[in-house]
């Protein structure tokens, strides 16, 4: 890592559900930390935002297959990005001995967000980023953890769900990222039972037409391209969330997925 300033890590919601994994990802930002690199994290949560809707009897809508964030689902997301989840991560964060602090989109202003679709209830995708308050905090020693939460621009009391995923490259960009890391329980993108190595966004157009990326895989990709654009001299990485020093782990030249034109050698502290 030696020559990643600054490095943005999108954790998924699968990794930080695990109290081992989440401890060990907590000590590879620490370690990262101690390298002398500023980090940001951005955080997921969809399985644990699942739970308590179906705790709370919210039965799921979908319009043209996407699901509808109404109201009740739209405070149940800000419970648990915006606290639940956040708070673990910090805490665990702490433990590690790394000073973090929780964000949303509202804290400091970091980023407001347009509804995508009226349609889709309470979903916004990031317009406007001011880093200021990601830069202040790693200038005294802090590690921002970011969810994906942030006002609506006409109801300032409700709050808009965004991809965690989306909202990388836009942050990422203001930022002014070094590296961008997607880490979760998917270790790269594969081909059949192969590693793809690295990938631009034409190849990535071109698989997902085969069928080889996929599913859920789609929109990490699609994220982790426009991340690529965002910061066309970063190094972008999808790798595995749920290793041993995955910060560290995630750079090595031989693990996960390399997206974009940019094929540093990458090499580890």
């Amino acid at each position: 890592m030696s020559d990643l300033q600054r490095i943005l890590v999108k954790v998924g919601g699968a990794i930080l559900d695990d109290a081992g994994t989440r401890a060990r990802f907590a000590a590879s930002v620490g370690a990262a930390r101690a390298s002398g690199h500023e980090v940001v994290v951005i955080h997921g949560g969809g399985a644990q935002v699942s739970r308590l809707t179906d705790a709370l009897g919210l039965v799921p809508r979908r319009v043209r297959g996407l699901r509808v964030t109404d109201d009740g689902t739209a405070r149940a997301v800000l419970q648990v990005l915006g606290g639940e989840v956040n708070a673990v991560l910090v805490a665990a964060l702490q433990g590690a001995g790394v000073p973090a602090v929780g964000l949303t989109g509202a804290d400091g202003g970091l980023f407001k967000a347009g509804v995508v679709d009226p349609a889709l209830g309470h979903v916004g995708a990031v317009e406007e980023v001011h880093p200021e308050v990601l830069t202040a905090l790693g200038a005294a020693g802090y590690v921002p953890v970011v969810a994906t939460v942030t006002p609506r621009p006409d109801d300032v009391d409700v709050f808009l769900n965004v991809n965690a995923d989306m909202a990388v490259a836009p942050i990422a960009g203001a930022w002014g990222a070094d590296a961008v890391l997607f880490l979760s329980d998917v270790p790269h993108v594969r081909d059949g039972s192969e590693r793809i190595p690295h990938l631009d966004g034409a190849a990535a157009t071109e698989l997902e037409a085969r069928g080889v990326i996929a599913g859920g895989m789609i929109p990490k990709v699609e994220a982790a391209v426009a991340a690529a654009e965002a910061r066309p001299a970063a190094t972008v990485k999808i790798a595995a969330g749920d290793v041993d020093d995955p910060v560290a782990s995630a750079l090595l030249p031989d693990r996960g997925t390399l997206v974009g034109a940019h094929s540093p050698e990458i090499h580890h502290a």
